[in-house]
């Protein structure tokens, strides 16, 4: 890629085009955690460079509201939650969740500008453990379309949350690289020979494959795409292959292959050109994981691992991630505690913004490269006008896309995984048909 474009790519700021495609979708502000209580402490959030206050009023109803204070641009973040709404420390004026000023204490009672003052707000969504906005224009808000896990029961849904100082699609490219975890995660993700499928213990999750260069195959969808990393298992290889099905939702969700305890998704949401915020969740509609025990796995604790608030890592690039060279030597691949922390050692590695001019990529990086043509075409068509990736027909609603992990028998095409028997039926009379409609594959 040329600067040029790796900056169509990457850029998400003001009037980017990759940052007017995700206005046209639901982006995920907070957890639901940090806003749980009526009047409880406002919270800042920066998405695609927009600075937004979160607060739950004294009803229970969300709110966000730009931050600046419309009246001299004090934040809001600051202000009292009180009674129904969120008034500004500076001068008393206090908006309600739609926006409305329902007090302005310096002026006076009769003065016009009371009954006509407001300040923007965005519409809001609680799903899944998330607060969602809208952040395209108001007359665009299209229906709020649930992702995958909203289908689990609040308790059986864990997250991590976690500040990546580096642009998100090389976040997101981690997301979608099966090739890495054999290397960089291969002490969390160790070879077993009694596993017939990745196997979640308390400290790792079992694979029955030792191969490290999985041979990736790669469909795109109108949805984004998806992929499948087919490696050689330990057990009965001339019989079976051992496969890891990983979707990329555009513009910024990923759902990796399952364990046998709970399904993964994550969100790797631009808090603006060169920080991101990291998502992931781990949730099933009976089993799961608790949700302590997901971020102790994860090394992603608050107070412990990742700052309240902010959620900036205390393992970091500015202390080597705490990375044990005698753990290493004992055996440990990395160094580096938790999943999560290990990737981001390597993403904010690249810088601020990877030059993606200076890769070479190999046969393993099939899904980056569809990754990037893929992504960096729906940014030109919204240049042109154009409808974003993922919300034009054909579409496949959120909640019915999942992964896959296990083992199939060789020769099986692993692109009718987890299909309906209308479309094995619809298979058998038209293959071209059912690939459509199963993914909504463009044309």
């Amino acid at each position: 890629m040329t600067p040029e474009q790796n900056d169509l790519l990457c850029r998400v700021e003001k009037d980017a085009p990759m940052g007017k495609l995700m206005r046209q979708h639901w982006l995920p502000a907070c957890m639901i955690e940090e806003v749980a209580e009526p009047d409880c402490t406002p919270l800042r959030v920066r998405l695609l460079g927009e600075n937004i206050v979160v607060f739950r009023d004294s009803e229970g109803r969300i709110g966000a509201l730009t931050e600046a204070c419309p009246h001299r641009g004090a934040s809001l973040a600051f202000g009292r939650n009180e009674e129904c709404g969120l008034r500004c420390l500076y001068h008393g004026w206090k908006f309600d969740v739609n926006g409305n000023a329902v007090d302005m204490s310096s002026e006076p009672v009769d003065a016009k500008l009371r009954s006509t003052m407001k300040t923007k707000a965005y519409p809001v969504e609680e799903a899944g453990g998330f607060v969602w906005v809208w952040l395209g224009a108001e007359e665009t808000v299209t229906p709020f379309d649930p992702p995958n896990w909203c289908a689990a029961p609040a308790d059986k849904i864990s997250i991590v949350k976690m500040h990546g100082a580096c642009n998100w699609a090389q976040v997101l490219e981690g997301s979608i690289d099966s090739a890495h975890s054999s290397s960089l995660h291969s002490s969390n993700m160790p070879t077993a020979t009694d596993v017939s499928g990745s196997t979640a213990t308390d400290t790792a999750w079992l694979r029955p494959s030792a191969d490290k260069a999985p041979r990736i195959e790669v469909d795109r969808t109108s949805f984004g795409l998806r992929y499948a990393a087919i490696r050689k298992p330990i057990v009965d290889a001339d019989k079976q292959d051992y496969v890891r099905m990983t979707l990329f939702v555009a513009p910024f969700t990923v759902h990796i292959p399952s364990n046998n305890q709970y399904h993964l998704s994550q969100m790797l949401v631009p808090i603006d050109d060169v920080n991101t915020m990291f998502y992931w969740v781990a949730w099933h509609p009976a089993k799961g994981i608790e949700q302590d025990a997901w971020r102790k796995f994860c090394g992603a604790e608050i107070g412990k691992d990742v700052e309240p608030i902010t959620f900036k890592k205390v393992r970091a690039k500015e202390n080597n991630y705490l990375q044990d060279r005698d753990l290493m030597r004992a055996g440990d691949f990395t160094g580096i505690y938790g999943i999560p922390a290990q990737d981001m050692a390597m993403w904010e590695s690249m810088g601020p913004i990877a030059d993606r001019s200076a890769d070479r990529l190999g046969s393993s990086d099939k899904a980056i490269f569809t990754f990037r043509t893929q992504m960096y075409r729906a940014a030109q068509a919204v240049a042109r006008g154009e409808p974003a990736i993922g919300t034009v027909e054909p579409r496949v609603p959120f909640a019915k896309l999942m992964s896959f992990e296990g083992m199939v028998p060789k020769g099986d095409d692993w692109r009718l995984l987890n299909v309906s028997e209308e479309e094995l039926a619809l298979a058998a009379k038209s293959p071209s048909q059912a690939k459509a409609k199963r993914a909504g594959v463009d044309a």
